[in-house]
């Protein structure tokens, strides 16, 4: 088998798509246990949202057609025939050349059409005076506006944010049906790795810091992470540790042995793992040039770069599509971009797409991003 032709990002990512699937674990959660959960079934609205018309403002419920014509200079007169309460029902209704003051949130008053503001009229000894025309349907908001009965709310695979949470909240449902947190195993190599704990380093050693960077993006994610540790350049003990952490998660991710050294045995370990194997070995990116991805009896494997700024980088650009994809959400097709001004030019190599990491700052007015140029990272 060949290995690192490498892949364009555009290619990697339909590999993706096309190769890693859902887990398909579900679980039920209570609103207040599933912020970041993806939905497993869409949620159809069993109710209106708002239940009723209700007034958007501090004002009187009126018939819009009794206020044309009124301005400052010329006001409007109507009767005042009441008030509604939060939290009551409005029954009286409003008739021509009346008004019914009505609190932000209150039911509109059958009759009424639209609420003029508090701060657009003035009640005299049961009089209003109105200093503003209004139109049919202004501060009101109509039952079932927010959210209407019988439309689907959220579709199956979306990520529950505070907002999804609060919508759901509305409805009164108390539970969802959700994916279960993917869980993932990280494992570090190299014989010159030694843990992040260390003090005090031998000539040659390098603190493992690509767990912690990694494994945060991915609880970032909601994702569930497995320390592996560290195991030293030696095949029989790499692929004894990378299969335990394989059959005991959803997903292996190893960091460093991905180039094309003597001694890397990245390779050879995850196609022990399973079949078909690896699909990636090299994508055509700076930095993080030899990557590689794998299924194996359809688990993902990823094989991050050892240097700690490619596997961040590549880790956002490619594992994250994988592990989301992995936890069922629907992802969106285009990544969030920001438009910015680049402080100094950065030259680039045909067919090769460079991902600089920059500081971004705003001046008069505009984004601009300074590069971070470092080899250390």
């Amino acid at each position: 088998m060949q290995f690192f032709k490498v892949k364009t990002v555009e290619e990697t990512f339909a590999l993706i798509d096309e190769k890693v699937r859902k887990a398909g674990h579900t679980e039920k959660r209570s609103l207040e246990d599933a912020l970041h959960y993806v939905l497993s079934e869409s949620v159809k609205a069993a109710e209106n949202v708002p239940g009723f018309d209700r007034s958007t403002v501090d004002g009187y419920a009126v018939r819009a057609g009794d206020t044309y014509g009124s301005t400052e200079s010329m006001p409007g007169f109507l009767t005042v025939a009441g008030e509604v309460r939060m939290g009551e029902i409005a029954d009286k209704p409003v008739g021509s050349g009346e008004a019914i003051y009505v609190p932000t949130g209150g039911m509109l008053p059958p009759g009424s059409d639209s609420v003029i503001m508090i701060e657009h009229c003035e009640e005299i000894a049961g009089l209003l005076n109105t200093y503003k025309q209004v139109a049919p349907g202004e501060n009101v908001i109509k039952a079932g506006e927010d959210i209407r009965m019988g439309e689907i709310l959220l579709e199956e695979g979306t990520r529950l944010r505070p907002q999804e949470l609060g919508a759901l909240a509305a409805l009164g449902i108390t539970e969802v049906e959700v994916y279960r947190k993917i869980k993932v195993a990280y494992l570090s190599s190299g014989d010159e790795i030694v843990p992040y704990q260390t003090q005090t380093l031998k000539t040659g050693q390098i603190r493992d810091i690509n767990y912690l960077t990694i494994a945060g993006l991915a609880r970032e994610w909601n994702i569930e992470v497995q320390y592996g540790g560290i195991v030293c350049d030696d095949f029989e003990i790499f692929s004894k540790q990378a299969k335990e952490l394989y059959d005991q998660t959803d997903c292996l991710i190893l960091s460093g042995g991905s180039s094309v050294g003597a001694k890397d045995y990245t390779t050879d370990v995850i196609q022990s793992l399973g079949d078909p194997g690896v699909y990636v070995h090299g994508i055509s990116v700076k930095p993080g040039k030899p990557t590689i991805l794998a299924m194996a009896d359809g688990k993902p494997v990823i094989g991050l770069p050892g240097h700690p700024a490619s596997a961040m980088i590549i880790f956002r650009l490619f594992g994250e599509r994988i592990l989301k994809r992995l936890s069922g959400e629907v992802l969106e097709k285009k990544p969030e971009r920001i438009f910015a001004r680049i402080t100094k030019n950065i030259p680039s190599s045909p067919g090769r797409s460079d991902y600089i990491r920059v500081r971004l700052f705003e001046k008069d007015s505009e984004w601009w991003a300074e590069p971070i140029i470092g080899k250390s990272a």
